[in-house]
């Protein structure tokens, strides 16, 4: 936050996982005011406890979000956590603007339907900011990150699936691909990570996975940063994963010390990497 408006609100935009109560907590920590805009269906309801003003909308709703931060006196707002990408295409209604919005858009994939809202926003005098800005030590760091580094396999299998992951993430397809053999087995939609390492899992006949994750090309990073955690390793043990890739300062390491103690637990290889390394 600029020092201008470090007495004035600052809006947190919270989707699911644990991203928006780390956010939540470590702003309040630092002396700021949040107000959090709650998406229905995806954020914890454990948000209503940390003591914050939280306002509930559905994704729907982007004319009532621009009312919440008006009437709140918010200037910069920050998205956090992740929201299903299928909810782009769920049974709820659009609001006026939105449906003007999603109507004006030659493509309706995230990259799109994100600078629209930040268009839109900004006009209102609203700043879309880095979704990472207050939570830049959990960013990984480059390197071995676990007691054990991969294999001469698991490297190959990276490096392959480096270089996969970027081609799809620059058309915006997903962050994420299974590895097996230097063959890609599975590449992430729109079902997130976890679902595709287990469908990746029924078409390997037993045989050991990687996961790679890589952050989009773009200098922002105002949404869609990659994510992971416990729950990343519990899903890895039970698809049989047993490496996995990131970007370094790019890729958010959520409750870091458990992380790292499961995947030691489990044997699980992660390395860091620069973004754009080890793709060739």
């Amino acid at each position: 936050m600029s020092p201008d408006t470090a007495t004035e609100p600052y809006g947190l935009i919270a989707g699911n996982g644990r991203f928006p109560i780390l956010a939540l907590e470590t702003a309040r920590s630092l002396g700021h005011s949040i107000v959090v805009i709650a998406i229905e269906n995806e954020a914890a309801p454990e948000i209503e406890t940390l003591g914050a003003p939280v306002h509930w909308i559905t994704i729907a709703q982007l004319s009532k979000l621009i009312d919440i931060l008006k009437r709140e006196g918010i200037r910069e707002v920050m998205m956090t956590g992740q929201v299903k990408h299928a909810s782009i295409f769920s049974s709820l209604t659009p609001d006026w603007r939105l449906l003007k919005l999603l109507t004006s858009l030659k493509e309706k994939n995230t990259s799109a339907l994100i600078g629209g809202v930040q268009k839109i926003l900004r006009d209102e005098g609203i700043e879309l900011v880095d979704s990472t800005r207050l939570l830049k030590p959990l960013l990984a760091e480059e390197g071995i990150l676990t007691q054990r580094k991969p294999t001469k396999e698991e490297e190959a299998d990276i490096r392959y699936g480096r270089r996969v992951a970027q081609a799809l993430a620059s058309v915006d397809i997903g962050q994420s691909v299974a590895i097996s053999e230097k063959a890609c087995v599975a590449a992430e939609a729109m079902e997130g990570t976890d679902a595709m390492l287990r469908r990746a899992a029924t078409l390997t006949n037993g045989k050991p996975l990687r996961l790679v994750k890589v952050s989009r090309d773009r200098a922002h990073m105002l949404f869609d940063v990659p994510v992971v955690g416990p729950h990343t390793i519990e899903t890895m043990v039970e698809t049989g994963t047993t490496a996995l890739a990131m970007d370094a300062g790019r890729t958010l390491v959520i409750d870091k010390a458990e992380f790292l103690e499961r995947a030691n637990i489990a044997s699980i290889a992660i390395a860091s990497y620069q973004p754009q390394e080890q793709a060739q």
